[in-house]
């Protein structure tokens, strides 16, 4: 749900639009609102996981996340809509990164690679689905019926994470409320100013402030964690190589994959005429991929390592991309680039996520999934804006804007793939915990 809910209001933003009577930078906030309290939390709700229980946590979460559907769905008006997909925003920070958390402490590292590489696929088939469900759910009903199909999946999910997980915890710390409000406020700015880049303009006063606000809050947190003796994130974490490098290449590897998914569900309707529903069964052949090779990569990463996978994965990924932004006269055409695309981000996702988790201590399984699940949602929200100002600059729908856009996917998953590199070489026992959380498992 929480992975649907990102891309799958673009489907339906035509059909707002005309229902509620909304502008257009209205309805660019439906998008945005989600995606802001989201990363603004992530870090926040895995602290608070760790502390309060990561099953009773999760749970919460899910409650408001269906209340906030509701409320969506309900909704009369552009303002009441965003409201809600704010406050829907805050219940999937508390989800993502503690359904991380708690695979992490359900599953020991020598199978948890198989566990996340499940996660992962079914995580890329929401983000890949995303157009499809709701060209097909907008289409056959009503735009609001993609907020009230999370109704009844939530209200199961929530009697089974109850009855049927175990609860578990992080090391027994103090919460760091200086520290998340801090981590708060530099997510805020720095997602803000990625996402009015296009519209305000990157030198606009708004923009230049949003950054400066999200860098002066980041360098203070920083310091506070420092001088901190309950830090909710210690920075000894990122002076583990692989912990570093897996979070880099998960970044530009959502950077690339929600900008492609954004781009290309709107190149199958520009470019070759399909209707929404359509369009999203034109990306099958990307998503398809996923069922086979999600798993299976999950299974090869607890035997051969998380570097070949990120790397090989991402290569694969670039090279789609880069073929995919030639662009095509017939569908047919794009078919083997898609399935290469696919088997990319199906090898490449789960072995990033696995190699974030692995490379630190157990304990630190909550707040290691808050870090990743932030970096993602950070580089979602930068390679949409960014490409998007490349696809204006480019002649938009127009002009060259699908391949200079498309292409640039392929460069983001270029970065990745360099990051990946840097991933050990062989899955290794992690390394002694920093002194802070040693003595709060203690």
């Amino acid at each position: 749900m929480v992975a649907l809910d990102v891309l799958v209001v673009a489907a339906a933003l035509t059909t707002i639009r005309g229902d509620l009577g909304a502008t257009a930078e209205q309805l660019e906030w439906t998008v945005n609102a989600y995606g802001l309290s989201f990363a603004m939390l992530l870090m926040t709700a895995a602290a608070l996981g760790d502390r309060l229980g990561r099953r009773r946590t999760y749970a919460a979460g899910l409650t408001l996340f269906t209340a906030a559907s509701i409320a969506c769905a309900l909704a009369t008006n552009l303002p009441f809509l965003i409201v809600a997909r704010a406050v829907q925003g805050v219940g999937a920070a508390f989800v993502m990164p503690l359904a991380m958390s708690l695979l992490g402490a359900a599953f020991p590292p020598e199978v948890r690679g198989r566990a996340i590489g499940v996660f992962s696929g079914v995580t890329g088939i929401a983000v890949l689905g995303g157009p499809l469900i709701g060209g097909a759910v907008t289409e056959g009903l009503s735009w609001q019926w993609i907020f009230w199909i999370n109704v009844p999946i939530g209200v199961i999910a929530i009697a089974l994470v109850l009855t049927k997980i175990p609860e578990s915890t992080g090391p027994a710390r103090r919460l760091d409320l200086a520290g998340a409000v801090l981590i708060s406020l530099a997510v805020l700015g720095l997602v803000w100013g990625t996402v009015r880049g296009e519209s305000a303009g990157w030198s606009s006063t708004e923009v230049l402030t949003a950054f400066a606000i999200g860098v002066v809050m980041l360098a203070a947190f920083a310091l506070w964690e420092r001088r901190t003796d309950h830090a909710m994130v210690p920075l000894e974490f990122f002076r583990n190589r692989t912990f570093t490098a897996a979070n880099a290449a998960g970044f530009f590897l959502t950077a690339a994959l929600f900008s492609a998914v954004f781009f290309l569900s709107q190149y199958m309707q520009a470019e070759l005429g399909s209707a929404p529903f359509k369009a999203g069964l034109q990306l099958l052949p990307w998503t398809a991929t996923l069922f086979i090779v999600g798993p299976i990569a999950g299974r090869l990463v607890d035997r051969v390592g998380e570097r070949p996978l990120v790397v090989i994965g991402m290569a694969l990924q670039t090279a789609g991309m880069l073929w995919v932004s030639r662009g095509a006269d017939h569908y047919w055409e794009l078919i083997p680039p898609l399935v290469v695309t696919g088997c990319g981000v199906s090898l490449a996702m789960p072995a990033a996520q696995s190699a974030a988790m692995a490379s630190l201590p157990r304990e630190a399984v909550g707040i290691a999934s808050g870090i990743y699940s932030m970096n993602r949602q950070l580089g979602g929200a930068a390679g949409v804006a960014v490409l998007g100002s490349v696809f204006t600059a480019a002649g938009g729908y127009t002009g060259d804007g699908f391949t200079r856009a498309l292409a640039g996917c392929g460069v983001l998953s270029l970065l990745g793939a360099l990051a990946g590199a840097a991933i050990a070489t062989r899955r290794r026992t992690p390394e002694v915990a920093p002194a802070k959380v040693v003595e709060g498992v203690r």
